[in-house]
């Protein structure tokens, strides 16, 4: 059985077959979770993402790690939130998740960890989008498909917002009652 997971933790630290970077368009790297990325991972992966040509909000895509402990990165440009309808930015952070995933399994990989997509420089409300993020990601696990995900957390805040979420939620998908229930 896959399972879902969150903590606190760096995520370029993380030992899993990919992490998923909340990248720019460019995917040349930035600042935030973009920028310690690309700087723990090396040069390499400048070059790699150049052959890319960017990446589109909402879609994702694959490279190797480098000098990560994971092995690949899936890069996803997250919503920027004030520039875009609520419902709208909602539909594009959704398909982030889901399309993370999708790439993940294409790529036969069995763990990936996210961080916090668009919730720093982006502006998206953290508690918004740890409901996003939990059940876009608790709702793809309902597929056969064996994979492991964590959700990062960079510091207490973006943690709590995960823990308010499950508090509160009453649905009866069986990874988030798991969770819930730890």
């Amino acid at each position: 059985m896959s399972s879902l997971d969150f903590k606190v933790c760096d995520i370029t630290m993380v030992h899993y077959d990919a992490i998923v970077n909340a990248a720019n368009s460019t995917l040349l790297g930035g600042g935030g979770v973009d920028g310690a990325i690309h700087r723990a991972a090396g040069p390499q992966l400048v070059e790699e993402c150049r052959t890319l040509h960017g990446c589109k909000t909402g879609e994702a895509k694959i490279t190797l790690g480098y000098n990560l402990p994971s092995k690949h990165v899936i890069h996803t440009v997250g919503p920027v939130y004030p520039s875009m309808s609520p419902d709208e930015a909602k539909l594009l952070l959704t398909a982030c998740y889901r399309n993370s995933l999708d790439v993940a399994k294409k790529n036969n990989l069995h763990s990936v960890a996210f961080s916090a997509i668009s919730t720093g420089v982006y502006g998206y409300p953290i508690d918004d989008a740890a409901e996003v993020a939990m059940n876009t990601v608790a709702n793809w696990l309902e597929d056969d498909y064996q994979i492991d995900v964590l959700m990062t957390c960079f510091d207490n805040v973006v943690f709590s917002s995960y823990q308010r979420f499950l508090q509160e939620y009453n649905g009866n998908n069986k990874y988030l009652t798991t969770l819930k229930n730890k």
